[in-house]
């Protein structure tokens, strides 16, 4: 195992990409054909789906620790960025250039995908998938900050709003 690479244990809370945060529920060692393996059993808090994530994949999946406080203020600074230009391609290669980003799990790339599409519902009416995709990415981003800094999720979708005007 990479020494970069943290072990959670049962209790933490941990992001799986297009998830969410979930919590490390236990950690289980299971024989799949013929083969022992260690998983984390993680709940995703959103909707209390339970995934298993083999030990020695993590990196791979892009599982990852909750951001710190540090992290927080660059994505707002994210959030906050207004000398950007949206994207005039069409809505479902911008949907997949999207979706690729909030695959990543990383948090300023959703960032970004809120934040473009936020302000591109100023200028035109969004797609359905384009609702769909800024809903998840505010849900997603929601999550983690309010974890992150220990806030109610309404105070922090506040926050956003404020942002938006929205």
């Amino acid at each position: 195992m990479a020494l970069n690479q943290r072990m959670f244990k049962a209790g933490d809370k941990a992001v799986y990409p297009a998830h969410g945060v979930g919590e490390v529920q236990a950690i289980e060692t299971r024989e799949i054909s013929g083969n022992r393996q260690t998983f984390y059993i993680l709940k995703i808090l959103d909707n209390g789906m339970t995934i298993m994530v083999p030990t020695d994949n993590v990196k791979s999946v892009g599982l990852r620790e909750v951001i710190s406080e540090d992290e927080v203020e660059e994505v707002y600074a994210i959030l906050k960025e207004r000398d950007i230009t949206v994207d005039n391609q069409t809505w479902n290669r911008r949907y997949r250039e999207y979706m690729d980003k909030i695959k990543t799990g990383s948090v300023y790339e959703i960032a970004e995908v809120l934040r473009d599409l936020s302000l591109l519902k100023f200028e035109k009416e969004l797609s359905f998938g384009e609702r769909k995709m800024l809903d998840t990415a505010k849900s997603l981003l929601v999550k983690e900050l309010a974890i992150a800094q220990d806030k109610e999720e309404e105070m922090v979708l506040k926050e956003i709003q404020k942002i938006f005007k929205n």
